[in-house]
């Protein structure tokens, strides 16, 4: 099998010659791969305040929406 190296432009320019069905196509790949990227950002996330809650005595199963947000906040101004 014979592998091509691309630059980002070049990839892009490909894209823009497909007909519409296909830049869809491609669409839906791109984002499907982008809400695997993010809920294993989110779920990595939470799993990293559930720590830091721990730490500081809180459990962050039991914090209400507005307790965990008061948290983040706190957390971003230390």
């Amino acid at each position: 099998m014979v592998t091509l190296t691309l630059s980002d432009q070049q990839i892009v320019d490909l894209v823009k010659q497909l007909p519409p069905t296909s830049k869809q196509t491609v669409l839906e790949a791109l984002m499907e791969e982008r809400q695997m990227w993010w809920d294993m950002t989110l779920s990595k996330s939470e799993e990293k305040l559930r720590k830091l809650a721990n730490q500081r005595g809180l459990d962050w199963n039991n914090m209400s929406e507005n307790e965990r947000e008061n948290f983040i906040d706190d957390l971003l101004h230390e």
